[in-house]
């Protein structure tokens, strides 16, 4: 069973927007920290940003640019990502944060070019 749904990724323009959503299939996930993570390509995965149900936390090339949120009613996490740059470029996935290898899903493309 996919426990994790990534959505919303496209190709978007530099300096432009876009709001990822990840779908739990299950209300355990409304109940632990949760992150979204970036594959660039040729890179490893790495962590973008977290939520907890008391903090959030950036990377710094996500600092001031993109707002990680939460509506665990719904089992929703979403990335709200503003003045994309083309080095955000990669597939992003959510997961617990830290995440947990098991909860990997296909995540989502995401493509900064003009």
């Amino acid at each position: 069973q996919v426990m994790l749904v990534e959505s919303g990724g496209g190709l978007v323009q530099p300096g432009g927007s876009l709001k990822l959503s990840c779908a739990a299939a299950t209300s355990f996930f409304s109940f632990v920290p949760m992150g979204w993570y970036r594959q660039a390509p040729g890179k490893e995965r790495e962590l973008v940003a977290g939520i907890s149900h008391t903090d959030t936390n950036y990377t710094d090339s996500a600092k001031g640019r993109f707002t990680i949120s939460r509506d665990d009613a719904k089992k929703m996490v979403y990335l709200q990502m503003n003045s994309l740059k083309p080095n955000d470029t990669g597939v992003y996935y959510c997961n617990m944060w830290p995440p947990r290898r098991c909860f990997w899903g296909q995540g989502t493309q995401v493509t900064v070019s003009s």
